[in-house]
């Protein structure tokens, strides 16, 4: 009996390492305590794993729509007409994916030896307190009084420093760097983002005004041979 679940297991979820899943998607609990040895264990011992990553993140998106959505409207003003769940979506997954290309694009020419992936995981298990909070304060915004709502505020900016706290520590352990040039290289991130950001603005400007001019010159056309 035993024998036949676990073929049926392993038909379905082939060559996928459940035990392994769950001790890294725990680990994550380990990188908010001790967050230097955390991340380096991550990466160059293997305790984490990319199916862990996409699960903080999609874990991310899920609590941060239920906090616009779920939460007591004194600490959360939402107009459900205009919200939309594909911009909360696009809201964090694409700054994520910003950071991640930006990042490996500017370290690969000061030494870093993060890949991709590594700076991918570092980010998302960077994400576990805030996550965290962000539950633990749904419940919270229906408690709280309208006098009160300060705290609310105090423990989710809590979150947003403890994750940006954990993502210098990513960095650092992840690329092998010091504290100042982790710092350093996370800013120049910063500004590679608003450089990309800028391209892509660009980019698409340039080609919207390419296919109104054809488009016109297409109208043109067929309006001169009716």
């Amino acid at each position: 009996m035993t024998k036949s679940k676990n073929v049926t297991r392993r038909g379905f979820f082939r060559n996928f390492d459940f035990d392994h899943y769950r001790k890294s998607l725990r680990f994550s609990l380990y990188t908010m305590r001790r967050p230097l040895d955390g991340f380096w264990d991550l990466i160059h011992e293997g305790r984490g794993s990319m199916a862990a990553a996409h699960t903080i993140v999609f874990l991310t998106i899920i609590v941060e729509v239920l906090r616009l959505t779920v939460s007591n409207f004194i600490a959360v003003e939402l107009f459900m007409e205009t919200f939309n769940i594909l911009i909360v979506f696009l809201n964090i997954l694409v700054p994520l994916l910003l950071w991640v290309v930006a990042n490996w694009s500017l370290t690969t020419l000061m030494d870093g030896k993060g890949r991709l992936g590594d700076i991918y995981m570092g980010m998302a298990y960077a994400m576990t307190p805030m996550t965290i909070i962000n539950a633990i304060l749904i419940p919270v915004s229906h408690i709280v009084t309208f006098d009160e709502i300060a705290l609310y505020w105090m423990f989710y900016s809590i979150g947003m420093g403890w994750f940006v706290l954990l993502v210098l520590c990513a960095m650092k352990e992840i690329h092998d760097y010091s504290f100042g040039k982790a710092i350093f290289s996370s800013l120049i991130t910063i500004v590679a983002i608003g450089v990309i950001i800028f391209i892509f603005i660009m980019f698409f400007a340039v080609v919207s005004d390419a296919i109104m001019y054809f488009v016109s010159l297409f109208q043109e056309m067929r309006f001169r041979t009716m």
